[in-house]
């Protein structure tokens, strides 16, 4: 971005950054109660739900590369405003779609395709152009926080609508509700995107992914991200499932899914301020190991509410807290200049992830009755992402002809 533009301030981008995502995400992570409500008035199976979900997830990835390149070029409000709109038409498709096929279309592909373009990719664009470095990997724990705080918030009034109202009525109600975000998208317009003008860029698209496609550390970090989406959105769509297979209550998983986004806050704000003190690698590995250990004794101690409620919890501290890190990286390695762009790619990893720990849950639950087999997967998985990001270079990068990159590039 040219000096001469004038940079959004720090507390405007968060206020309306934060609220947007607290939207988008919170709304999504609420799906898993759906899954047998819709599954049981549809006459579905766990594996049509979970494929929708799975490309919803998919769809996401493959849709946030472009909506990275579109926020670098055009700015982050009119992807924002899309993204919103596309949002509330798949919540509406979601609820009124009579076949697993048009499912998939609206709760899949078009929520999927609205998440590209309301979530972290566009947002930490917006933070890495407006913010300095020395509060960079900060504002980043303070987005992710609130996408944390939205599932907090959100799971359980969706838990509510779904028993007051009905499942289709409440899917309704969310659709006009995410609409909020459009406005919100008002104070992420950034100056210097005027008439559709990027600001003066020393790299083209084709360079910039040359470049990160070709560095190792870029590969590492995008199998991590693959390791981190497989686990979340895993649990996230199947434990409440789970956890009523096990006899538990469904209010147990609203109260559990509710914890994980309420210990997450403060996760994610720890993992955004450490980022500015420690070597991010370190804290990705020791993330991504302990996750391993916390379903591991999850499923070895004897289930009951205060279980769930232990795991949630500590499970929260973890859940997004790789966002910060991750992307701070990013950042520091390659500059800002296309950070909504390689932010994608990285994300697309993380969703292709999430895909499999989706549809292998609905799968292997199907054909086995159990979900015993993905939860291992989890684990060992775990493992294997903490092992691949203590390998990974933080310094910038060296381009010829330009030195080495300042950290607020």
């Amino acid at each position: 971005m040219t000096t001469d533009t004038k940079k959004l301030s720090m507390l405007q981008v968060l206020i309306c950054g934060a609220t947007i995502v607290t939207l988008s995400m919170g709304i999504r992570h609420g799906f898993g109660l759906w899954l047998q409500p819709i599954t049981q008035a549809q006459g579905w199976t766990r594996e049509t739900f979970a494929f929708a979900l799975a490309v919803q997830n998919l769809s996401w990835g493959v849709f946030g590369i472009f909506a990275g390149m579109a926020a670098d070029r055009f700015g982050a409000f009119r992807v924002i405003v899309v993204g919103a709109l596309l949002y509330a038409l798949g919540l509406v498709g979601m609820a009124l779609s009579p076949t697993g096929l048009l499912f998939t279309l609206t709760a899949g592909v078009l929520i999927g395709a609205a998440q590209a373009g309301t979530t972290y990719a566009v947002i930490y664009g917006v933070i890495g152009r407006n913010i300095s470095a020395d509060k960079r990997s900060w504002a980043m724990g303070v987005a992710a926080a609130a996408g944390s705080f939205g599932q907090f918030l959100m799971v359980p009034v969706e838990g509510f609508l779904i028993s007051g109202l009905g499942w289709k009525e409440a899917l309704l109600v969310l659709s006009g509700a995410v609409l909020l975000i459009a406005p919100l998208a008002l104070g992420l317009r950034e100056g210097g995107f005027g008439g559709g003008q990027a600001p003066k860029r020393e790299q083209t698209i084709a360079q910039a992914l040359r470049e990160a496609f070709k560095y190792p550390s870029f590969q590492l970090l995008m199998a991590g991200y693959f390791v981190c989406g497989f686990q979340v959105v895993f649990i996230g769509v199947h434990m409440p499932s789970y956890l009523k297979d096990k006899g538990l209550s469904p209010q147990v998983a609203s109260y559990a899914l509710a914890l994980i986004g309420l210990f997450n806050v403060f996760g994610t704000y720890i993992a955004g301020s450490l980022g500015q003190k420690m070597a991010k690698r370190k804290i990705l590995a020791t993330i991504y190991f302990s996750r391993a250990i916390v379903i591991a004794v999850f499923l070895a101690a004897p289930l009951s509410p205060l279980s769930v409620y232990i795991f949630a919890s500590l499970m929260g501290l973890l859940w997004l807290s790789t966002v910060p890190p991750t992307n701070a990286v990013v950042a520091q390695i390659f500059g800002i200049q296309h950070l909504s762009m390689l932010g994608g790619f990285i994300f697309f990893s993380h969703q292709i992830g999430s895909f499999m720990g989706v549809w292998l849950g609905g799968y292997l639950y199907d054909r086995t009755g159990s979900y015993d087999i993905v939860w291992y997967i989890a684990i060992a998985l775990g493992v294997f992402a903490a092992l691949i990001n203590l390998p990974v270079r933080e310094t910038p990068i060296v381009r010829g002809g330009l030195g080495k990159l300042p950290q607020g590039a």
